[in-house]
């Protein structure tokens, strides 16, 4: 039957008794198929990670001009990466950075909500704020 229409036998379903065939144009199903998965990939958000750099004494100024950063990073639906980076014996104030860290989550608190608290890896103390969903 699909000799005489021009068209393809495929196996649907080898497992069942009997086994499941259709006839059909396979390229035409084909071409039908990575259309549709382009289309799915397409729609699929891609998750843009920005980061912001402090020091464990970072001054007011530099602060403001940070967060200000901060704030159109997520308002732009992107993740923050906020961490302090502690170079030499700066270790010691390991408490100045999660003060500073948590301060910026605060003051970020209605732009988006923290993911993860901050935590120190190695000589970097880091902090992950996902975007809100606007509405």
């Amino acid at each position: 039957m699909a000799d005489e229409q021009g068209l393809d036998l495929v196996e649907i379903s080898p497992n069942a008794n009997p086994p499941v065939c259709k006839i059909m144009d396979y390229k035409k199903f084909l071409y039908e198929q990575k259309k549709r998965d382009k289309a799915l990939k397409s729609k699929a958000t891609k998750v843009v990670v920005k980061e912001i750099r402090f020091g464990p004494q970072t001054d007011d100024h530099d602060y403001e001009f940070k967060k200000k950063h901060a704030m159109k990073f997520l308002k732009d639906g992107a993740k923050l990466k906020a961490f302090v980076f502690f170079k030499g014996r700066s270790i010691v104030f390991k408490e100045q950075g999660q003060i500073l860290l948590l301060r910026l989550a605060q003051d970020l608190e209605e732009f988006g909500k923290v993911e993860q608290m901050p935590k120190l890896e190695g000589k970097r103390m880091i902090m992950f704020i996902a975007p809100k969903k606007n509405k």
